[in-house]
């Protein structure tokens, strides 16, 4: 299983919303040869860690592409650069966040590249609800926890509310 996270707070010209935005991003994956299987609700959350930005918009998918993992991280920051996505702060406000949580059960951890599982993905609530949502029987390639194991055991605070 293959998974990718969304999230935006920021808007542009070209998008009234993040949802919008977020929607074209998957067309985007898609014209690329990456099928989005699986994609959650949309879910508003504060920002991690916490500050006076705008709250995001996430959501996560489950794709299929014949990319291996780094090359699909590749494209996913290409994509995230053609929405406007400015990598100069970490944590920052951005139009778009695209973010390879899993590559099948694959576990790299490249020094200043690929790490996979993604590395903070079972500290985020924002997360693991959307994941829980589309993927209830996925498990963590290294702690074999569910999204929903490891969303019980987020301590309280992250403020994330699904869209209707």
């Amino acid at each position: 299983m293959i998974l990718v996270a969304l999230g935006s707070n920021l808007v542009s010209a070209q998008f009234r919303t993040s949802e919008e935005l977020l929607a074209k991003a998957i067309k985007s994956l898609e014209s690329q040869g990456v099928e989005a299987k699986r994609r959650s609700s949309w879910y508003r959350s504060a920002p991690v860690p916490p500050s006076d930005q705008p709250w995001f918009v996430n959501g996560v998918i489950e794709v299929a592409t014949v990319l291996e993992a780094p090359d699909l991280l590749a494209l996913l920051h290409e994509v995230e650069a053609e929405y406007g996505r400015i990598r100069a702060e970490r944590n920052a406000s951005r139009t778009l966040d695209l973010d390879l949580l899993a590559y099948h059960d694959q576990i790299y951890n490249v020094a200043g590249g690929l790490v996979l599982p993604h590395p903070r993905l079972h500290e985020r609530a924002f997360v693991l609800l959307p994941l829980r949502e589309i993927a209830s029987e996925w498990r963590h390639p290294v702690t074999g926890r569910t999204a929903g194991a490891m969303l019980a055991e987020l301590p309280p605070g992250q403020a994330v509310e699904r869209i209707p």
